[in-house]
Parts: structure tokens; sequence; C-alpha cells
């Protein structure tokens, strides 16, 4: 069984519709790409997975779990994280606090216990702070736990930023754009961290990405969206020549 499967999504505002039949399959492991044109409705179907949108048609799946309908915190528990387009850290806490955001599921301790600071608490925060510094140390962000969040350097908050999508311990990762304002060499070693999650991890991920270079040379297999429609979906070779594919990006 697929881990993600997505039949006939749809969603329309007014007589715009923004996102039509929107179908894919994606197995555990997997690194999918979903690109088109700017406008073509990508970021709405991350939207739509993650219940910030809901849909006016269609279903989709997560381990054999229907999640059509549900809230944003639902999906997330029930193991869809993402990141964004533009990165949204809490720029004023700590690299270290930025993690223990995004383990708030393995919070034990009650709130009497937080208020008091009970022995609960600090064996609770000391759990937490294990796991962080864990998460941290993987993406070699650890010698900077204490630096404010706004005090990194781009790439290094694009890391955090899936840090901490990964804090909330995911089934399925999507990565809004994760290249965006990168320059060639934060690129390349962003597609050796991506390739390092899906194995290290054993992570699902499913990008949005305008990079072709960063698409064929780390996804499996691409869907192209064109005003909001599906145009093409396969292995990215294919996918990347076919043309209507190439007309969409580049015109007649």
């Amino acid at each position: 069984m697929s881990l993600l499967e997505v039949k006939n999504l749809g969603i329309h505002f007014g007589g715009l519709r923004a996102v039509d039949g929107f179908n894919v399959s994606i197995e555990q492991g997997s690194l999918y790409g979903l690109i088109g044109p700017n406008g073509a409705g990508k970021t709405t179907v991350f939207n739509l997975l993650t219940g910030v949108y809901q849909p006016t048609e269609g279903t989709f799946f997560l381990d054999g779990e229907n999640l059509t309908g549900h809230s944003t915190m639902e999906i997330s528990h029930r193991g869809i994280a993402r990141t964004f387009q533009n990165i949204r850290l809490f720029t004023k806490m700590s690299v270290l606090d930025n993690v223990k955001v995004g383990l708030h599921r393995h919070v034990k301790y009650s709130l009497v216990s937080g208020i008091f600071r009970l022995p609960s608490y600090f064996r609770d925060e000391q759990e937490l702070n294990e796991r962080a510094r864990k998460l941290l140390e993987v993406f070699d962000l650890y010698g900077e736990k204490d630096f404010l969040a706004s005090n990194l350097p781009y790439g290094k908050q694009r890391k955090l930023e899936i840090a901490r999508a990964l804090a909330t311990s995911p089934k399925l990762l999507l990565l809004d754009e994760p290249a965006a304002g990168m320059n060639p060499n934060e690129t390349a070693e962003l597609m050796e961290t991506i390739r390092f999650v899906r194995d290290e991890f054993n992570m699902t991920i499913l990008l949005i990405e305008h990079d072709m270079k960063l698409v064929s040379g780390i996804c499996e297999e691409i869907t192209v969206l064109n005003f909001g429609q599906m145009l093409a979906q396969g292995k990215p070779s294919d996918v990347l020549n076919d043309p209507k594919v190439v007309v969409a990006y580049l015109g007649e």
C-alpha cells in the first residue's frame, strides 16, 4: 500500500478551480517532486494535505487512514509535517527551543508541574533537550544551539526548519521550495541533506521545487501541475522532456 494516496483532490474559490482532479500515489521511502509554473496550484496542494484548506472534492489517505477534512493539528498528529517557501522559524527563540517546539507531542508533564517546577517537569525537559540535541547534531547545528534562529545563515535556517519538522515524528515530510534563495553551493548541500533525511529517518518526502537540477538529481518520480490540473506524471527524465511540460514552462 502507498503511504500517501490522493484521489481526485480539488478545491475551488468561487469560479476559480485552484486545484482540479489531483491524483498521486507515493510509496513509503520515496523522494517525490511536485513541479509547475508559478500559480500552478502546487502550494495549494500542500495546504490541502495539511488541513489549511478543506477540499471541495476528492480524498487523501496517509498510511491507509482517510485524513480528508481533518484539522491541521489532527493531520500533524497523524504524521504529515511541512516546511514553507518563506522560512517560518521562531526568530527570537534559540535554535534549541525551535526544535523543542516541534517536540510538543512528547511533552508529558502537566500544567501544574510546569508552573511549580515539580520533578516531573525537570525529567521531561531533560528528555526533550536530549531529543533536540540529537536532531541538531544530525544537521550539524548543535554548536549554534543557543543562537537566536534569526542569527543563523540562510542555509542553516533551512536545515533548522527541516529539523523542527522532523521533531514532530512525521511519516511524510512536505518541503515547499526548500532551495528558494539559495546559491549553487547551498543547493548542492541541501540535496545531500534531503537524501540523508530520507535514508537516515526512513522518511517519505514530497517536495515542491523550481530548481530543475535539484528535482532531476534527487526525485524518483514527479508530477507536473499547470493551472491547477495535472499535466504529466512519471520519471523525471521522461517528464522534463515532455513537449507539453516544456511549453508550460517556456511558452510556445
